[in-house]
C-alpha cells in the first residue's frame, strides 16, 4: 500500500488550474467540468485557501460568470440560459452582463451549468449574479414529456446523467420549478434494470455511473421511497461490483471512478459500511502517480477526473487530511457551509 501524499496531489491540482496540458485541448468545450475538479479536490485537501491567492478566486469567479448565458429581452435564448462549458464559441468576456445578446447556437449545456455553480459556490461567490429564473425556464423546456432532461436544446441525448444535472441544479438553487418531480420519478422507475440498478438510459445495461445518477437524482428531489423499486436488491448489485475496488460493470476490472460513484450510491441508501474499505483503500493509494493526482488503475496516468474521484472515494470512508463530502450533490460540504455563512453576513448588514 503506496502512504498518501498530500503535498504532491495539491501541486498537481494547482498546476493544472493554472495550464492544462496540452492533451486537454479537445475537451476544451468541458473547461468547466474540468475547473471543478481541480477546485474541489483543493477544498477537500483543505488547500484552496492556501496553495492559491485571493486574487485568483476572484479572477476565476468573473471567469465563470463570463460564461453565463442569461435571458435576454425578447426572451429568444429562453432555452439557452445557465452557463457554457467554456469560451469556445468566441463571446466576448462580459462578466457583469445583465442579459446576453441571442446568437444562435450559443447554449448553455446542463452539465456545465451543474459545475459552474458548484464552482462558485467553493470559491466563496454567494451566486447572486446567476439568472436563476433564466436557468430554471431552461430546465422546464429541457425536460421532455417522458421525464428525461436533454442537456442542450434540441440534444439527442436523454438520460440519466442529465435527470441528475437538472435535479443538482434546482437543489443548489432551491428553486424546483423548472423540474416536474412526479414526473421524473416515473422516468427514474424505466431506467432501473432487471437487476433492479439503473442504467444510462431505459431497457439498457445497468452501469455504475448510471447508478449514482439515479440514486443522486432521487435523493435531491427527496422521493427514494417512492423511486426505488427493489433498494435491497439495487445494494447487492452494487456490492457484487467490489473485488478491490469497484468495477462500473459486471466482469469489468476495478476503476478508481467507480469507488465513487457506486460507494456514493450505497451511502445515499445507508449502505456504506457493507463495503470492504480496506480494499478499497489500498487499490485507490495504489492508483497515485509519482507526479500527484490518480489514475483510473495502478500504473496508469493520472487525469483530473479520475484524481477527483479518488479523493471523492476517499472521503466516503473519512480519510485522515480529507474533507467531507455532501454526497448527494457530489460536491465538498465546506462549500456550501460558505454559502450559509455568506448568507447570513449579508442578512446581518441588513438589519
Amino acid at each position: 500500500m503506496s502512504d498518501f501524499d498530500r503535498e504532491k496531489h495539491i501541486r498537481y491540482f494547482v498546476a493544472n488550474l493554472r495550464m492544462l496540458p496540452s492533451a486537454y485541448t479537445e475537451t476544451e468545450t468541458n473547461r468547466m467540468t474540468l475547473a471543478f475538479f481541480c477546485l474541489a479536490s483543493l477544498e477537500l485537501l483543505g488547500a484552496l485557501d492556501t496553495a492559491i491567492s485571493a486574487q485568483d478566486k476572484l479572477d476565476w469567479i468573473e471567469w465563470i460568470y463570463a460564461q453565463q448565458i442569461r435571458l435576454d429581452t425578447k426572451g429568444l435564448n429562453r432555452e439557452h440560459c445557465g452557463f457554457r462549458g467554456s469560451p469556445c464559441t468566441g463571446r466576448a468576456f462580459e462578466p457583469q452582463a445583465t442579459e446576453t445578446e441571442y446568437i444562435p447556437y450559443d447554449t448553455s449545456h446542463i452539465a456545465s451549468t451543474y459545475t459552474a455553480l458548484l464552482n462558485l459556490l467553493i470559491l466563496g461567490d454567494d451566486l447572486s449574479r446567476v439568472d436563476r429564473d433564466g436557468i430554471v425556464g431552461t430546465i422546464k423546456r429541457l425536460q421532455q414529456e417522458d421525464g428525461s432532461v436533454a442537456p442542450t436544446n434540441n440534444s439527442l441525448e436523454k438520460d440519466a446523467r442529465f435527470l441528475y444535472c437538472a435535479c443538482a441544479v434546482s437543489y443548489i438553487l432551491d428553486d424546483w420549478r423548472g423540474i416536474d418531480v412526479d414526473l421524473s420519478v416515473e422516468y427514474a422507475k424505466r431506467l432501473q434494470t432487471y437487476e433492479h440498478t439503473f442504467s444510462q438510459s431505459p431497457n439498457t445495461e445497468a452501469h455504475g455511473g448510471s447508478t449514482f445518477c439515479g440514486v443522486g437524482a432521487l435523493t435531491l428531489m427527496g422521493k427514494q421511497t417512492e423511486g426505488l423499486i427493489n433498494k435491497e436488491k439495487l445494494i447487492k448489485w452494487c456490492l457484487n461490483q467490489q473485488t478491490t475496488g469497484f468495477a462500473g460493470r459486471p466482469n469489468k476490472d476495478a476503476d478508481a471512478c467507480y469507488c465513487f460513484w457506486i460507494g456514493a450510491a450505497l451511502e445515499m441508501v445507508g449502505a456504506y459500511q457493507l463495503v470492504n474499505h480496506k480494499n478499497c483503500r489500498d487499490f485507490l493509494l495504489a492508483c497515485q502517480t509519482k507526479v500527484g493526482g490518480f489514475g483510473k488503475t495502478p500504473g496508469t496516468y493520472p487525469d483530473l477526473m479520475h484524481s477527483y474521484m479518488s479523493l471523492a472515494a476517499l472521503s466516503l470512508m473519512d480519510y485522515a487530511g480529507i474533507g467531507k463530502l455532501k454526497v448527494a450533490v457530489n460536491a465538498p460540504k465546506r462549500s456550501f457551509e460558505k454559502r450559509n455563512m455568506v448568507a447570513a453576513a449579508r442578512k446581518e448588514q441588513h438589519i
